[in-house]
């Protein structure tokens, strides 16, 4: 198990790279996280939803995503609550308060089925455990669900985490140490210093100090890793930070308040050509190449949101100007004329049954179409084949996590010369009279065909009068599994994981 001596510490990065290590020396690992909070998630091949940190985890294991691997995952929706995922079907609401009372026993349950269940996908295989936040919450202790309770339950061996680049780090190991119950720290057999800059013989001397006063050995001193890493294989890539400096296209983000999924732009970052900037409420939105419109937990209180500090009005204006515009998931709907959310499930004040009289809200009207919010959670992996932009046949994968159905309203082009792909249902695009481009799409993930994105790319770059780029492209999974494998050398490097391996005497 990995635990962290606080959240951030590179937990779920540290899991990743065991996962691969222990994969090239003939194992099978397993990852698993009992609870994550994150609104960044995948949908399995069954249609669960689970975190996309455990999703990484898989590819790092080389094994393909199930949400057993996160059996408990919560999404915030403001006002101190989240929804609920138990093996991904969504199960309620919880109020923060409340959620120990209520949802104690059930994390609990769908924690012990999942590793049942992956264990049985996987017979043989080893759990490779992740920790969320600090596992000393001494007011939690009693109540959690995925530290230290899970690695006795399974009496793991643990890898305590510490980020020395927050500064501290003697402390927060101490500290944590000595918060532990006594029948808790003979679970701990390791101490990983991680984000060192400079050379590790620096740090011998904490080293042995460490060892001496904890009687915990220190397996390891992971080096500030992007520096290891060039720039055009950036670890930025693995932790979602955007790429700074020069580049032929810059392509604004909308990074409002309840954003999701923003895994679906890590391709957009790989891109050496690309710039993204992250355009926060009250930021000026500029003249980009492109603007692109993202995911969302709740997507009427973003458009509100989005008004508030008026960026539906640049965003018009960008549009009138031949600006090009694409959304994903919330993000689509958010371009259309209308939506109705009469169950506020979006983020509305709705709340009655009956459809008709139901919360609606005005779209950015930039693209024609209606969206009605209902109970149903729309969750599968899609492979279609794009219609748009022009150019020879490509199927591209990915997934669908929403509420709502979107429907073209008629006017203008056709609905089925308007679709992005042969799907009805997955996104729309129209031309505009200034020469730009609306359109946007259901399926999560659509970046990720090298091939596709490219063509996407291409269109921008023609109105630039820049050359075309090969769009003979590696999906991102491939770019990822090499990152993967670098992260796994440095892991290698700098940590000796055998006492950590050895079982028990």
């Amino acid at each position: 198990m990995v635990l962290g001596t606080s959240s951030g510490a590179g937990k779920s990065l540290m899991s990743a790279a065991l996962c691969r290590v222990l994969k090239r020396r003939g194992e099978q690992p397993l990852p698993f996280k009992g609870q994550n909070m994150s609104l960044n998630a995948w949908v399995d091949a069954q249609g669960g939803e689970m975190a996309y940190s455990q999703a990484m985890q898989a590819w790092a294991a080389e094994l393909e995503p199930i949400a057993a691997m996160n059996p408990v995952l919560l999404k915030p929706q403001g006002n101190s609550s989240s929804e609920v995922i138990h093996l991904g079907r969504s199960v309620g609401i919880a109020q923060a308060e409340f959620y120990y009372r209520d949802w104690f026993r059930p994390g609990w349950a769908a924690i012990r089925t999942g590793l049942a269940q992956l264990q049985a996908c996987h017979p043989g295989g080893r759990l490779v455990l992740e920790g969320a936040g600090s596992p000393v919450e001494v007011n939690l202790q009693p109540r959690d669900l995925t530290n230290l309770r899970l690695a006795q339950y399974l009496r793991a061996r643990c890898l305590l985490v510490a980020d020395i680049e927050r500064g501290g780090v003697f402390a927060q190991l101490v500290g944590t140490l000595a918060l532990l119950r006594p029948v808790e720290r003979p679970l701990i057999r390791g101490i990983l210093i991680n984000r060192f800059r400079g050379r590790s013989e620096l740090f011998e001397d904490g080293r042995r100090w460490l060892e001496r006063e904890t009687g915990i050995p220190v397996l390891g001193v992971m080096p500030w890793l992007e520096e290891l890493f060039p720039a055009e294989d950036s670890l930025d890539l693995l932790e979602r930070k955007p790429r700074q400096g020069p580049a032929d296209l810059s392509i604004a983000v909308l990074r409002l308040p309840s954003l999701s999924n923003f895994s679906d732009l890590d391709p957009l970052e790989a891109e050496a050509s690309v710039r993204l900037r992250w355009i926060k409420p009250g930021d000026p939105l500029g003249q980009p190449d492109a603007v692109v419109l993202p995911g969302s937990k709740q997507t009427l209180r973003d458009l509100a949101c989005l008004r508030q500090v008026g960026l539906d009005q640049q965003l018009s204006s960008y549009v009138a100007s031949g600006g090009s515009v694409f959304g994903i998931c919330g993000g689509l709907q958010m371009l259309g004329r209308e939506l109705l959310d009469p169950l506020g499930l979006e983020g509305s004040q709705g709340g009655g049954e009956d459809p008709s009289l139901g919360a609606a809200a005005a779209g950015l009207d930039l693209l024609p179409l209606r969206t009605i919010y209902d109970r149903s959670k729309r969750l599968a992996q899609r492979q279609v084949g794009m219609q748009w932009p022009p150019g020879e046949a490509i199927t591209v994968e990915g997934f669908e996590l929403h509420h709502g159905r979107s429907e073209w309203l008629g006017d203008g082009p056709s609905a089925e010369a308007a679709r992005l792909s042969a799907a009805a249902d997955l996104g729309w695009w129209q031309a505009t009279d200034q020469g730009g481009t609306v359109a946007g799409t259901y399926l999560h993930a659509v970046f990720e065909h090298g091939g596709w994105r490219r063509r996407w790319l291409n269109q921008l770059r023609h109105r630039r009068g820049l050359p075309p780029l090969s769009e003979r492209q590696q999906n991102h999974g491939s770019q990822r599994a090499k990152l993967l494998d670098r992260l796994a050398d440095a892991f290698e490097q700098h940590v000796n994981l055998d006492p950590l391996l050895q079982a028990d005497g």
